[in-house]
């Protein structure tokens, strides 16, 4: 008598049917089956690896604009102007050679009856915001909303 007649225990490890009438079945290949379940893993792991760059992405995108803004702030408020400004309202940024400083005023490059002063060169279009911080203008859009 062999052992696999008299340990049903084994019988459940065996590869093949140990009885007449048990069900034909094909080995599972573990090997197969392992390499379906990495591809499976990766799949998932790559779809939730480019959620979370795109999210990161958008905070990059965040952080460059409020980087932007800080500076357009400290540039204005380095600035030389002479006025108060107003939240929402646009200015004009020069730069003046001839006494070395910032110029904050309301006058645009298109704005000048005579043409821009002697040494001043025309750095960028802000707008104050309602935080009190200055975002820098993109020139179409300024031109249209000062005319």
């Amino acid at each position: 008598m062999r052992i696999e007649d008299t340990d049903p225990a084994r019988h459940a490890g065996i590869e093949y049917p140990m009885e007449v009438g048990a069900p034909v079945f094909a080995p599972i290949k573990v090997t197969e089956e392992k390499d379906k379940a990495v591809n499976v893993a990766r799949q998932n792991a790559k779809l939730e690896y480019d959620r979370i760059m795109e999210q990161a992405e958008v905070l990059m995108k965040q952080a460059k604009a409020l980087q932007a803004r800080l500076d357009a702030t400290e540039m204005v408020h380095s600035a030389k102007f002479g006025f108060n400004p107003i939240h929402g309202k646009i200015y004009h940024l020069y730069y003046d050679s001839r006494n070395s400083v910032n110029v904050l005023i309301q006058n645009g490059p298109s704005g000048w009856s005579c043409g821009i002063p002697d040494g001043w060169t025309y750095s960028m279009a802000v707008k104050k915001l309602g935080d009190s911080t200055w975002a820098v203008i993109e020139e179409e859009s300024s031109n249209a909303l000062t005319v």
